[in-house]
């Protein structure tokens, strides 16, 4: 299971942080879709990619710490609820992909750590 769980924390992390560098250099599809659709102002934009940049630095250190690794888990958990959610706000049912797909990666991410997490402390 540890594993699964490296693997699939190193894919998330260079998920959220290639969307992230989308956002910095303000690629005309990430902002047709979270400007333009979803209405987020591009003020904002920096701060997204703080916290995207935060949660993959997060669950990539938490290998090794894992309560860091959970907090950055439930950190890039929650952000990608708040995205799955703004697009079903604006009826965006098309544009909710990505999110969503963020969303379920990030949940088993953070499921795998605490199951090795505590198959380590037991074992």
């Amino acid at each position: 299971m540890h594993i699964a769980y490296v693997v699939i924390t190193i894919l998330l992390a260079a998920m959220v942080t290639f969307s992230g560098i989308g956002k910095i250099r303000r690629d005309p599809r990430i902002v047709q879709v979270i400007h333009e659709v979803v209405g987020v102002p591009l003020k904002y934009f920096p701060l997204l990619v703080a916290c995207e940049f935060a949660g993959a630095l997060g669950v990539v250190l938490g290998i090794w710490w894992p309560l860091l690794g959970v907090a950055a888990g439930i950190g890039l958990v929650i952000y990608f609820v708040g995205a799955s959610v703004s697009h079903l706000r604006v009826g965006d049912v098309k544009g909710i992909g990505p999110a969503a797909f963020m969303l379920v990666v990030a949940a088993a991410a953070l499921a795998l750590r605490i199951l090795t997490y505590k198959l380590h402390s037991a074992g």
